[in-house]
């Protein structure tokens, strides 16, 4: 984590960002000298004043909203006490602006349709809605077409596994399924709603998911553990009809695929031919080694909690077991470090400070770091930078953020428009390259490896790739 370089009486505080932003609203005599005391004073603690409004005036003092970037809720706390011991000043209120923006959550249904007379009430309800009722019941495709189905996915969680913060709950875990659905209506244009189960039990959650899928053209599963989200993405893959995309495998998979396309751009390197360490063989680690070796990379070791995995470990879970098999040709053997001997390209979905400027400088040349653990990276960046020729990590102050929303509102938009009923290697890779091609030759630079989410073209390009191989893959099955 960086750290603000201006110290307080209470020390250093982290840096200041828009999620730990709060609103103080002050009352101050007027004409005096309390404004001029009050960005001073925030200043002087580490925050950073982003606005300032006078909300209302009269004779003998001023009401004034202060909105302020704070660090973290503590730091928050002593700008707000470095504000209340001013004199002639007076803290009336502080709203914390992440807090209000979820007051009521974020998303809400509305009607398509105004129902303004008793002919718009029998068409949208009773008695007309019945006829719709008998065309899905002969056809079960046109629910497709005459539903909120065919533009709806669902986003499933247990809340075991939620953004670095672990087994918090499905009711913890809410706010983030809300967030993830309005990055779904605000990217893709489409409907997604938050299912938050209360069980964490495989089984459950399969016939859970299972039973509820006929509203639904797409699953997406989010937050959920290894190794049961594996298991419960394989059993819902092989019962339901629709697209079943785990976003933490696949989603991370495909832009970290397109980020180091391009970082190979960079350095002059071919994906064919390098070598790579990942360290992570969790849910993420997995899905970013099978699409590695999808589009073609050969030589790579994977490191995990307890070193190298190979086949000489004797590991019995699957997954490790595979691989084993599947990676390591040259048979290196040791540690961590060992294996970033030479490497071209490191790739970390685990742990915080897990290597340091050393290691990086024993890679080969123009080496390539994603740093990607959050919010603590495995490696500081700026210490990754003093060899690394390009580095990313999965945070948003830093330059080349891998973000999986890049990926997700593109592809379900793709596999919804092509009516897919499932999700298959070449849709992912097609997205990857997608993503990758949205920086054109004349941008591309070790700071500049991805598009931003809010690129106007990246949701586009991704959805119309995604569309055109999933009609693809379709028609191959069909043949």
């Amino acid at each position: 984590m960086t750290h603000s370089t201006t110290e307080s009486a209470v020390g250093a505080s982290p840096a200041p960002n828009v999620s730990h932003s709060i609103t103080v609203r002050l009352e101050v005599p007027a004409g005096g000298t309390a404004v001029g005391h009050l960005t001073t004073t925030v200043e002087q603690s580490g925050g950073v004043v982003t606005a300032l409004d006078v909300a209302a005036s009269r004779g003998d003092a001023l009401r004034i909203d202060l909105t302020i970037a704070a660090g973290d809720t503590h730091h928050a706390d002593r700008i707000t006490d470095a504000l209340r011991a001013i004199p002639d000043v007076e803290v009336k209120k502080v709203s914390d602006r992440t807090f209000l923006m979820h007051l009521g959550g974020v998303i809400e249904t509305a009607s398509k349709h105004a129902l303004r007379n008793r002919d718009d009430l029998s068409m949208v309800y009773t008695p007309g809605v019945a006829r719709i009722c008998q065309a899905i019941a002969a056809d079960r495709e046109d629910a497709r077409r005459l539903t909120i189905k065919r533009n709806s996915v669902a986003v499933v969680t247990d809340g075991s596994a939620v953004l670095g913060l672990g087994n918090i709950g499905p009711h913890a875990a809410l706010p983030v399924m809300e967030g993830k659905a309005a990055l779904f209506k605000t990217f893709g244009g489409i409907d997604a709603w938050p299912l938050c189960l209360d069980t964490q039990d495989v089984d459950q959650i399969v016939e859970i998911v299972a039973a509820v899928a006929p509203g639904f053209a797409g699953v997406n599963l989010e937050d959920i553990s290894a190794p049961r989200c594996f298991e419960i993405e394989e059993r819902l893959r092989q019962r339901l009809d629709i697209p079943v995309f785990h976003d933490d495998q696949h989603g991370t998979a495909i832009v970290v695929l397109a980020a180091l396309r391009n970082a190979l751009r960079v350095v002059e390197k071919s994906l064919e031919d390098v070598r790579v360490v990942l360290v992570g063989a969790g849910a993420a680690g997995t899905a970013i080694l099978r699409l590695l070796l999808g589009a073609g990379l050969s030589d790579v070791v994977v490191c995990d909690v307890d070193g190298i995995v190979s086949t000489e470990r004797g590991d019995t879970d699957p997954t490790l077991c595979w691989i084993g098999e599947n990676t390591n040709p040259r048979g290196v053997t040791g540690t961590l470090k060992d294996a970033l001997r030479d490497a071209d390209v490191f790739i970390g979905v685990s742990a915080p400070r897990l290597i340091d400027a050393a290691d990086v400088e024993t890679m080969a040349d123009d080496a390539v770091v994603f740093a990607l653990a959050n919010p603590d990276p495995e490696i500081d960046p700026s210490l990754a930078r003093q060899h690394a020729r390009v580095v990313a990590t999965g945070r948003s102050d830093y330059p080349n953020q891998i973000n999986n929303v890049l990926a997700f509102p593109g592809i379900f938009r793709g596999l919804l428009d092509a009516h897919s009923h499932g999700i298959e290697v070449p849709v992912l890779l097609a997205a990857s390259e997608a993503i990758a091609a949205c920086v054109e030759d004349d941008e591309l630079n070790a700071d500049y490896i991805v598009p931003s989410v809010f690129h106007p073209e990246v949701h586009h390009r991704v959805a119309d790739a995604v569309e055109k191989a999933a009609r693809a893959v379709e028609k191959a099955h069909d043949a």
